[in-house]
């Protein structure tokens, strides 16, 4: 199933009921969309919300290319059927795009006036912390909405993991194994940017799991003379190799490492080379995790619907599945795991 190029309408029905008060059972027409960056696991929470929905009864409208398509009035009509066989899916069937309208009250107007027109009376919301911040906001204006953790980055606040970690963490690592066996071959050094953004989660966690030399988040603000410490330390103890995991948000990414080893690369010991992960960690099939994440996370929107509990994000949380407030994780930093970061230094030697 994909979304359709341009606009498929549903069928109008009038206007939200005004007596409308968030009365368990009382929804029936909800509509579930995606926003920012793709995660493996995507489509196994739209696959949940839809075949959930459905099993209450409800109408399920696909929302195309996330906020821009409450903008433009895109959207498509679900069914079990038509979210057939998307669970081992990557990215999202729905598209998903980046709207700064949407960011605007008069973008939001719009949003509700499309919502309106198609009568759906809430929003199951897949995405990080934009894509909740615009569920916040929505929520916040009146509107109905659940929200559903999911991001590569792994940085919403009261959350333990989201959907599209555990692969994007599998893919960062099969890449450190691969480039460990050519740097072995050639006695290089090389610098592995992931992906991130402003949080060190996949630069952390796939160095810890990889046996990285050096390991450089953004939330710990990183001396390259230590990193070249490192690399110095790893070939004077005999290493064929280095290996350093660079987070793409550090002060000194992957460009800016090379830029300032580029010039004295012979006080590494190694040559030094230099690889962008990039969007290659958003692609592929989902894993047996993030599959099953999703499908949780689905599943417990639909149910915080059902029950009248809007303006909560669901989510894995102390090992269970469940919601915690929109309030409580939009603006708020989520912090590394100092404790591992030092296991990660410690091992290395």
């Amino acid at each position: 199933m994909s979304c359709p190029g341009g606009s498929s309408r549903t069928e109008q029905r009038g206007n939200l009921p005004t007596g409308y008060n968030g009365r368990e059972g009382h929804v029936k027409r909800i509509g579930v969309l995606t926003s920012g960056g793709d995660a493996p696991g995507m489509n196994a929470a739209i696959r949940a919300v839809v075949r959930m929905g459905l099993h209450k009864g409800w109408d399920v409208v696909g929302i195309c290319e996330g906020y821009v398509g409450l903008i433009t009035d895109d959207t498509t009509p679900l069914s079990a059927r038509r979210v057939g066989g998307i669970m081992q899916r990557g990215g999202t069937v729905l598209g998903s795009s980046r709207s700064p309208e949407f960011k605007t009250p008069e973008g939001r107007r719009m949003a509700r006036e499309m919502l309106n027109r198609h009568s759906i009376e809430a929003l199951a919301i897949i995405g990080g912390g934009g894509s909740q911040a615009g569920a916040l906001a929505m929520f916040q204006e009146g509107f109905p909405v659940v929200g559903i953790a999911s991001t590569i980055d792994n940085d919403l606040y009261g959350i333990d993991i989201t959907i599209g970690v555990d692969t994007a963490l599998n893919v960062a690592l099969e890449a450190i194994d691969r480039l460990k066996v050519t740097a072995s071959s050639h006695r290089r050094a090389f610098l592995l940017e992931v992906m991130g953004r402003d949080y060190g989660y996949l630069a952390l966690m796939s160095g810890l799991a990889g046996g990285a030399d050096a390991i450089v988040v953004p939330e710990v603000d990183t001396d390259p003379e230590q990193i070249a410490s490192a690399m110095r330390d790893a070939y004077t103890r005999g290493k064929s190799h280095a290996l350093v995991v660079v987070a793409e948000g550090a002060r000194y990414n992957a460009e800016g490492l090379g830029r300032y080893f580029r010039e004295h690369q012979e006080r590494l010991g190694f040559e030094l080379r230099s690889t962008v992960l990039g969007h290659v960690q958003r692609g592929g099939e989902p894993g047996a995790f993030d599959r099953l994440l999703g499908t949780q996370c689905g599943v417990a929107a639909v149910e915080c619907l059902d029950k009248g509990e809007f303006g909560v994000l669901a989510g894995l949380r102390h090992g269970q599945i469940s919601t915690v407030p929109l309030a409580e994780v939009v603006g708020h930093k989520k912090p590394i795991d100092a404790k591992l970061l030092k296991m990660a230094q410690v091992l290395s030697q």
